[in-house]
């Protein structure tokens, strides 16, 4: 944006890049517990797998009997996250299509863990998508699109394993929010390609870029392969965005745009 402002109106721009709020963090797992308890009342694909009922364990986590801590038991489903403002400028369709693959890679005997897809947000075409999902028939995908309350959104996001965004910006220029957000939560992200996206996202380090369908279902293949271990590609992006220590909000403000005021607050 900077240089088309130059190119195009020969205006000199200083750029301010958002940053995530302070409370866009990762979750503790005490916090991502109750989150999902609370969800599953709700939201099926929240609720713990059959043949392990208890009141105190959600689809990702339980409380230990003995000590009281809160765990992640192996064999857990994978959390896979999207947000969405359901409009033309963000095609789901690419999304569902890397799931059908995705099913498809499991159903030939890829050691992959079942996933849980939870796309957030309200929009025109909400439904319209909804009604493609329903058309879905997955074994081993659960999809999920709920309206969370706004205290909600970034506690989910600091529990979740991966990030999808399908945002295209139409001039090319801007940079999409909801990623800012999910790097707040060192939350590893896949992300659709356009222009200027590599100024956030940097491909092989603190995500992946995709271009479609097929190219986004290998990518998740490929992050989710390893999920069991404790090493693989998505916690080295996570331990990426950990060690980046990225600015807040306040902190860009305070030092990108005061001293262009003479500190005048």
């Amino acid at each position: 944006m900077k240089k088309d402002l130059w190119a195009n109106f020969r205006i000199k721009a200083v750029t301010l890049y958002d940053k995530p709020a302070s409370y866009f963090k990762e979750t503790p797992l005490d916090l991502q517990h109750n989150l999902f308890l609370k969800l599953a009342k709700d939201y099926e694909p929240f609720k713990p797998r059959a043949g392990s009922p208890s009141a105190d364990r959600s689809a990702f986590t339980e409380r230990d009997g003995k000590n009281g801590n809160v765990v992640k038991p192996r064999g857990r489903p994978a959390l896979l996250i999207s947000s969405t403002s359901w409009t033309e400028d963000e095609d789901f369709s690419v999304l569902l299509r890397a799931l059908e693959d995705y099913e498809r890679f499991i159903e030939e005997g890829a050691k992959l863990p079942a996933l849980v897809c939870v796309i957030t947000g309200k929009g025109p075409l909400k439904d319209y998508y909804n009604g493609l999902i329903q058309k879905l028939h997955f074994r081993h995908i659960q999809i999920c699109t709920p309206w969370l309350e706004a205290e909600d959104y970034p506690l989910l996001l600091g529990s979740a394993d991966l990030g999808v965004c399908l945002h295209k910006s139409s001039s090319g220029l801007d940079l999409p929010m909801k990623v800012v957000d999910m790097f707040g939560c060192c939350l590893p992200v896949c992300a659709i390609h356009f222009e200027c996206l590599h100024e956030l996202v940097k491909h092989n380090e603190n995500g992946l870029i995709f271009r479609d369908s097929k190219e986004l279902a290998e990518q998740l293949k490929m992050l989710f392969l390893d999920f069991s271990a404790s090493e693989g590609k998505l916690q080295s992006f996570r331990e990426n965005l950990r060690r980046c220590r990225q600015q807040r909000w306040e902190q860009s403000w305070d030092h990108t745009v005061l001293p262009l005021l003479g500190n005048k607050g």
